[in-house]
């Protein structure tokens, strides 16, 4: 399951116009991300090691089968074609980011859609409610956990803040005043960093790893 990227756009459609409060640009470029860390979560992906042929600071990815969620599946695509650097990868998974996690979202029930305009030339516009606030309400409540109260994150969390931190977008999903914002982003910077892995668990050093690469290409 894309559980970082989905968790990241429940988040964004949280509040009273369901719809995403980061500006476009942002909004792919940040699930853009988020699908690439939901592959690096499940081991699909990395960054190159010092040995390998692949240039310093691209991402591999690695052997494994066909992921069940449809939503990863065009950016594991992507990047078992060859070695390529976290922004490019970006550059190119965003094109159809937001629309994919959107339909995964709806097709497994947890938001649903309204249209608010009706053109046939142009992009038309729709708020996405959650049917169901029990998985944004945990989602939440681990986020603010994780920055306001010190608590080790878990990894789709430290993933959906670093990813935050990266597109400067936390204000976006918390209403915070201006020593909110800058005690929020001082963790998120620590967060960002990787501190919290388990150095015994293979799956979240990946992450952390990732991270470190992807986070820096989304400023």
């Amino acid at each position: 399951m894309a559980r970082i990227a989905e968790d990241l756009l429940l988040l964004l459609l949280d509040n009273a116009d369901a719809q995403p409060r980061l500006d476009r640009s942002k909004l792919e470029r940040a699930l853009a991300a988020a699908l690439i860390l939901d592959l690096a979560l499940d081991c699909r992906v990395r960054p190159a090691l010092p040995d390998e042929p692949a240039p310093a600071g691209h991402l591999v990815a690695l052997s494994g089968p066909v992921p069940m969620d449809p939503t990863v599946r065009p950016a594991l695509a992507l990047l078992q074609r060859q070695p390529i650097s976290p922004a490019a990868a970006i550059a190119r998974i965003r094109k159809h980011a937001e629309d994919d996690v959107l339909d995964q979202l709806l097709r497994t029930g947890q938001i649903h859609q309204i249209q608010l305009t009706a053109h046939r030339l142009r992009r038309n516009h729709y708020r996405w409610p959650a049917k169901n606030r029990g998985r944004v309400a945990v989602a939440r409540s681990e986020l603010l956990g994780a920055l306001f109260e010190q608590r080790r994150p878990q990894p789709a969390t430290a993933a959906v803040i670093s990813v935050l931190y990266g597109v400067d977008g936390l204000d976006s999903v918390l209403t915070l005043n201006d020593a909110g914002v800058q005690a929020a982003a001082t963790r998120a910077d620590e967060i960002a960093a990787g501190g919290w892995a388990d150095e015994s668990d293979t799956a979240e050093v990946n992450l952390a790893r990732t991270v470190a690469d992807v986070v820096p290409a989304l400023r």
